[in-house]
């Protein structure tokens, strides 16, 4: 199983002006911009921790699934959340060859945990063997980052910020993630109910 991003967050989708009116930077930040790279570098960051640890994806962009097999033919779970809309389903034999699913034969299960990919019919079409299967869709949030729910948003510039203040800082203690930030994360997190087997 792997789940690859296929479009990056777009620069202008960042929020640069939020963080630096965060940070209380000065006004020469904002003409000369010569902070830009470094402050979208610790947006991005802040992003990947927060999405790593909710297991969510806070801005939108389209990712790509691809499985050996279906971890379960009555329904596959997507692997991030909230997912907008599947774009495609492709089946490839062991040969390399593409044959793309009708639309028709699957719809998208919305859950803000654990969204599925689920068959009309009963089961998911068979894998084919040696082969794999490819599940393209769209995850996010938001399009953009004033669209996103507030205490993720203030998640992710608090945590910019953090990484921003100790940027040179390299003992673990300065540099684990603020119990700020994972309060606020906390209720994003996936549930889990029960007990491993």
């Amino acid at each position: 199983m792997m789940l690859i991003e296929e479009t990056a967050i777009a620069e202008d989708s960042l929020p640069l002006e939020a963080l630096k009116r965060h940070l209380r930077l000065g006004t020469g930040f904002a003409v000369d911009g010569i902070e830009d790279p470094v402050l979208a570098s610790f947006l991005r960051a802040a992003l990947a921790a927060a999405e790593a640890r909710t297991g969510k994806t806070i801005l939108s962009r389209g990712f790509v699934l691809t499985l050996g097999d279906w971890t379960d033919p009555e329904g596959q779970p997507l692997g991030t959340a909230p997912v907008r809309a599947i774009t495609q389903v492709t089946l490839i034999d062991r040969f390399g060859t593409a044959d793309l699913v009708a639309a028709e034969r699957y719809r998208l299960e919305r859950d803000s945990q654990l969204p599925r990919l689920r068959p009309t019919a009963s089961l998911l079409p068979s894998v084919p063997t040696g082969g794999a299967v490819e599940i393209r869709f769209v995850a996010g949030y938001a399009d953009h980052f004033e669209d996103v729910p507030a205490d993720l948003a203030q998640a992710v510039l608090l945590l910019a910020a953090h990484y921003y203040e100790y940027r040179d800082e390299t003992a673990l203690g300065q540099g684990c993630m603020p119990f700020g930030v994972t309060s606020l994360l906390a209720r994003y997190r996936v549930a889990r109910i029960g007990f491993a087997s």
